[in-house]
């Protein structure tokens, strides 16, 4: 079995947003310490700033992580005319054949992969992963090799000629 998607995708789906929030927590435990110590008048040091950047940045974490980073499988792998998916512990294979569409996003970090389904899986209609991808400013602007790959052997399974 080759492994289609990234091994960098545990880190993007669960030590990443656990940095940010501990970022942020640290700067706010340092403002609010500082503020604290701080040997002027404390009723005349605004709280109401001290608090709104730091939700802001939760807000901002929150967002890309529900749009980019929830719906990323844990794992991709191809295995003949098979997918290999797990995802949180659990473990399905996919026909190629069931692939209605192959879509890659390009100029996104994490880039991304969708394979749109003919009918439900366990893990949804859509399965979307982060490819194993070569690296480098100039591959942003190249169509991802993965998903080139799998749009040519679904087209071959159904009989398709480009």
């Amino acid at each position: 079995m080759r492994r289609l998607s990234s091994s960098l995708t545990f880190f993007y789906k669960r030590v990443f947003p656990v940095l940010w929030i501990g970022f942020v927590l640290i700067i706010f435990g340092v403002q609010v310490w500082e503020m604290q110590h701080a040997r002027a008048d404390p009723p005349s040091q605004p709280f109401f700033p001290l608090v709104l950047m730091p939700l802001f940045m939760l807000g901002v974490m929150l967002l890309l992580y529900r749009k980019l980073l929830h719906d990323l499988l844990d794992e991709v792998g191809l295995d003949g005319d098979y997918l290999v998916v797990k995802n949180h512990g659990e473990k399905i294979r996919v026909a190629l054949r069931d692939v209605m569409n192959v879509n890659a996003t390009t100029m996104t970090n994490p880039r991304r992969v969708t394979l749109m389904l003919r009918t439900d899986s366990r893990f949804g209609r859509n399965l979307t992963f982060m490819p194993a991808s070569p690296r480098g400013f100039m591959s942003a602007f190249k169509p991802d090799p993965i998903a080139t790959e799998l749009i040519e052997r679904v087209d071959a399974l159904r009989g398709v000629q480009r």
